[in-house]
């Protein structure tokens, strides 16, 4: 025995489990919150307050979260995963009965010490049941109707309730998260070329709906649209949002303009800003290569969160780890498609960029649970 392995071996358990964290997955998840602290103080204009002093204290308060999730054994989790589900549930049931409303959208509860956004602990726990209901299920069971019926139907009532208030995008990402860890799981593709042709008849439902009786989405989500297809048509109405992003995007050339001199965010041009629009902020200080660089780091922790997925002989730790790696990508792909104009404004914030309590806390909790996955692996 060598050395090194005397020393791991001898250490307490605690201790031992910190060694085998993932580090280089939290060095780079700290990185990229270290990026949002930079944007945060320069929107408000080279000021910590008031976005960056408390995502700064949120991101203390999640990374002790993190941490403490990462210690606990991964089959705790498991057995825990419906019961998370559950509580997810009634939680996104009591938004509607005694939810704040903010602009026209019934999304959080008051818990006087932050604003809880169920929806956002709704993604990850969804992925954990699917996670424990195909690990649970036998191989030769995944693709038949019946219990293909079920995982659909514990993604559609989730998803119902948060269009309900309304939040599109959100609901966009729970059907996606949830069909892909579907598919991961080995559900037969037929079903979803099934799926595929009838969202193509329910997108053209969409469009024949408009301006009837039945109309199927809110006239705003039309609008938004409209302004997706054709955002020069209003520009100094719904299509403001999309345009003046573009403008900060193109501003912003191969460099940047510099540290807090980007004209769009200083001057109020700039929408948002500090949440669903500061890409385009960094995009415009940092340029090209500030933009690419965080995508550069997005990417680099979606390939340890594979790696670790592919290695570890678990069947449910891989299958967590997989869908909260696909909920992480469709989060910053979602919202950098729409701050460029490739897809439409649907309100999706920048992961661990974005001003958000809720979106902070509830992905640091989520790779909490990667780590221990990775932790507690067979070895």
């Amino acid at each position: 025995m060598s050395y090194l392995e005397y020393t791991v071996k001898s250490v307490p358990t605690g201790f031992r489990k910190i060694l085998h964290l993932n580090w280089p997955l939290t060095l780079l998840l700290a990185s990229v919150c270290g990026i949002g602290f930079l944007m945060l103080y320069s929107v408000a204009g080279g000021s910590f307050s008031p976005w960056a002093e408390p995502q700064m204290e949120r991101f203390a308060l999640g990374f002790a979260l993190m941490l403490t999730v990462a210690l606990i054994p991964i089959w705790l989790w498991r057995n825990l995963s419906g019961l998370a589900y559950g509580v997810s549930l009634v939680l996104l049931i009591a938004v509607a009965l005694i939810g704040d409303e903010r602009k026209g959208s019934q999304r959080w509860i008051d818990l006087g010490f932050m604003d809880l956004q169920p929806s956002e602990l709704m993604k990850i726990t969804l992925v954990m049941f699917l996670a424990a209901y195909y690990d649970w299920l036998p191989a030769k069971k995944v693709s038949r109707p019946f219990w293909v019926l079920l995982p659909v139907l514990i993604i559609m009532v989730p998803t119902a309730l948060v269009l309900r208030q309304p939040d599109l995008g959100t609901a966009i990402l729970l059907l996606t998260a949830g069909g892909g860890l579907m598919f991961l799981a080995g559900v037969h593709w037929a079903y979803f070329a099934a799926v595929i042709a009838s969202a193509t008849g329910l997108i053209t439902a969409v469009f024949q709906s408009r301006g009837t009786t039945w109309q199927l989405l809110n006239d705003y989500q039309y609008r938004r649209i409209d302004t997706f297809l054709d955002p020069a048509a209003d520009p100094l109405g719904a299509g403001y949002h999309i345009t003046q992003s573009k403008i900060a995007l193109g501003s912003g050339g191969w460099t940047g303009r510099g540290f807090m001199q980007g004209t769009q965010s200083r001057l109020n041009f700039l929408p948002e800003k500090h949440t669903d629009f500061i890409f385009t902020t960094l995009a415009e200080e940092f340029g090209f290569v500030g933009g690419f660089s965080l995508l550069g780091l997005y990417a680099m922790i979606l390939l340890f969160c594979v790696v670790t997925a592919v290695l570890n002989k678990d069947r449910f730790s891989s299958l967590l780890t997989l869908g909260i790696a696909l909920n992480f990508f469709l989060f910053f792909a979602v919202n950098m498609s729409m701050v460029m104009g490739l897809a439409p404004v649907v309100g999706v914030p920048l992961p661990l960029v974005s001003y958000g309590g809720s979106a902070m806390l509830v992905l640091l909790l989520a790779f909490g649970l990667v780590q221990s996955a990775h932790i507690h692996r067979p070895r």
